[in-house]
């Protein structure tokens, strides 16, 4: 009867740790089954880490104060550690009286009898079932049997377990993979906001603390994004490449799993920087054609290190990512290219009908002023022509800013000339009204640097001292002499210290035979007159 009781015991035991999926809680509930199933007053489960150790350690029967006094839970050594390096069912009736036994430590409840016995997953020790202080006053031959059937049920459960978490968070994989891909392609989306929906997706689906997106700066790497703990301290911050396990992972384009920084040298501030960091898988965020960066998952000390099957997904993740990158790249280039397409057919119908009816309309009004000759009429004819001349030219200068590309400057001397009034507008507050005028790409190179310097040294001037609301340039070349004129609606040419850029500007004219003049505007503000021979 004894023996039919304790099978019964042994059924109701599977039965109850096979009822859930959830690894913890099926943890849990082999631990406590056991201790009822064997008469034990503690029971354990220890999940043998990679190094050796434990990784966790699931306890029942200790209340929360005894806990709290023993401080910190076992680490795998004395009995424990036995157990884990040959793993064999211990059964002892006093645990002092083993060699093996490493003590107890302060605060601890007080133990005689023993009983440890091992859980195997398709045939790799998974952990170790530990039982101590038998309600018997012993454990017996019986007890290991029942404790070593239980163990095998245990593992059934816990691969079981271990599957619909894998299942599981596979499927969560796929849904942040989906969930990152519709976000890209929409219409909306900003150069940074790609690597953050990576960063906060892989960092939820992957159970990590911290996350870190890191792209290439030259020989280093520079962390462009980071979510989760510490997050703040690590945006900005330049790591070099050679040394680091981010580096390595950008030129092996493999990813990187380790357990903490004691595994391998160059856990660096990518994923250090002052934090308390324990298990990191760095896996490359690869596109079609070159890795674009490197992604960090990082757990505090103290949890539970991140699995190959964890490494494996987040890298998948990592490449469907990069490639929605890349096709959210290619969208907003086809764009691009449409606007410039635009740009360039408004420029050819400027360039084709607007110029050729303007310049249709000046000859006509030229004939008219021949033969009224000289007059009032004849002046007023003659005024509207040169405004005429003057608008020809603003469209000229309009049509060759539409058909220069926006990422690079175009060559030319118009290019080059516009380059600089860009890289000084925005010290100006307000973009400068551009106007060209001849044959300015048949200029010698000389005569070209000299005017790069003098336009982009004029409009600092006019940034530093004449708090202008407006600017304008004007290059004009026609009867062997350029002119470049400055003009500002600004406080005037006023004290300004020290003068040598106007003492530079002034040689550079004086080496081509030219002059520099500096006037008052009208009705205020200043000109500045650039002239030289060509």
């Amino acid at each position: 009867m004894a023996t039919q009781g304790r099978l019964r015991g042994l059924l109701r035991a599977t039965q109850l740790i096979t009822q859930d999926l959830s690894l913890p809680v099926v943890l849990r509930r082999i631990a406590g089954a056991a201790r009822d199933l064997v008469g034990a007053r503690y029971a354990a489960l220890g999940v043998i880490a990679a190094d050796g150790g434990l990784a966790e350690f699931v306890h029942v029967g200790m209340a929360d104060g005894e806990v709290e006094r023993i401080g910190h839970l076992p680490q795998g050594k004395g009995l424990l550690g036995a157990l884990i390096d040959d793993p064999r069912p211990i059964r002892l009736d006093r645990i002092a009286d083993d060699p093996r036994s490493a003590g107890f430590p302060a605060g601890h409840p007080p133990m005689d009898t023993f009983l440890g016995v091992p859980i195997r997953v398709r045939g790799e020790v998974f952990g170790n079932l530990y039982l101590a202080e038998s309600t018997r006053g012993g454990f017996s031959a019986d007890d290991e049997q029942l404790a070593t059937a239980l163990a095998a049920t245990a593992g059934m459960a816990i691969d079981n377990a271990r599957l619909f978490e894998a299942a599981r968070a596979r499927q969560e994989w796929l849904r942040a993979t989906a969930a990152v891909t519709q976000r890209l392609l929409s219409p909306d989306v900003d150069a940074l906001q790609p690597l953050q929906l990576i960063a906060r997706n892989s960092r939820e689906v992957a159970g990590a603390d911290l996350a870190t997106v890191a792209l290439p700066d030259g020989d280093r790497l520079r962390v462009e994004i980071a979510d989760g703990d510490g997050a703040e301290t690590l945006r900005g911050t330049l790591v070099a490449a050679e040394g680091s396990l981010a580096g390595r992972v950008l030129d092996t384009g493999e990813p990187l799993r380790v357990a903490g920084p004691q595994e391998l040298p160059g856990l660096d501030a990518l994923t250090v920087h002052d934090l308390d960091v324990g298990p990191v898988v760095v896996v490359p965020l690869r596109g079609s054609r070159r890795t674009h960066g490197v992604l960090t998952l990082a757990r505090m000390s103290g949890r539970v290190e991140f699995s190959a099957e964890d490494s494996d997904m987040a890298a998948g993740f990592a490449s469907q990512a990069s490639v929605a990158v890349e096709l959210a790249e290619a969208r907003a280039e086809q764009q691009r290219a449409a606007v410039f397409d635009d740009r360039d057919r408004i420029a050819a119908d400027l360039h084709d009908h607007v110029i050729q009816r303007l310049f249709a309309s000046g000859l006509s009004l030229q004939s008219i002023a021949a033969a009224l000759g000289p007059g009032r009429h004849n002046e007023r004819i003659t005024g509207t022509i040169g405004d005429l001349d003057a608008t020809i030219r603003q469209i000229r200068t309009t049509i060759f800013q539409l058909q220069r590309s926006g990422d690079a400057a175009s060559d030319g001397v118009r290019g080059r000339l516009l380059g600089v009034v860009a890289e000084v507008a925005p010290a100006l507050g307000r973009d400068p009204e551009v106007r060209f005028g001849g044959l300015l790409d048949t200029l010698p190179d000389e005569v070209v640097e000299d005017l790069l310097a003098v336009l982009r040294e004029a409009l600092s001037n006019v940034a530093r001292h004449a708090r202008a609301r407006s600017s304008e340039v004007e290059v004009t070349a026609e009867a062997g002499r350029l002119c470049l004129e400055v003009r500002d609606d600004g406080v005037g040419v006023g004290d300004t210290g020290r003068c040598s850029g106007l003492a530079n500007m002034r040689r550079r004219a004086e080496r081509h035979g030219g002059t520099l003049t500096v006037t008052p505007g009208r009705p205020s503000g200043t000109r500045l007159c650039w002239t030289v021979r060509v």
